[in-house]
């Protein structure tokens, strides 16, 4: 069974997706880009705090779904521009000490032309 995951404490999706789908096993949580949680885009911070608004916003999205940044296994991380990589890298590893496996894209455009998106897939 497939149970979709709501919390007002991250930013409502903007499209017709759930911001996670939780299973017995598994937590897909859908991307997060720098949204408040009124759904704005924070666009007057550095790549690091857009990264961090980022994993907070996934992080109010597993705790709803039971989980925690501790039992993500794997994340994608997507960057507008390539050469944020090293700060969003040097935030990233704050947050993420356990190491689960990562992709990391450059893509044209982001939703609202976001700086870095991160998806996750977590442990119940």
């Amino acid at each position: 069974m497939a149970t979709p995951v709501y919390t007002k404490d991250a930013p409502p999706a903007v499209g017709p997706y759930s911001q996670a789908i939780k299973t017995a096993s598994t937590i897909y949580c859908s991307g997060q880009v720098h949204f408040n949680t009124q759904g704005e885009l924070i666009t007057d911070a550095t790549i690091a705090e857009k990264t961090a608004l980022c994993i907070k916003n996934l992080q109010a999205v597993l705790t709803e779904a039971g989980s925690s940044i501790e039992k993500v296994v794997k994340t994608t991380v997507f960057l507008a521009d390539m050469s944020s990589f090293a700060e969003m890298n040097g935030e990233y590893e704050k947050w993420f000490k356990h190491k689960p496996a990562r992709s990391c894209v450059a893509v044209k455009t982001l939703p609202r032309n976001a700086d870095v998106e991160i998806e996750c897939i977590a442990l119940p």
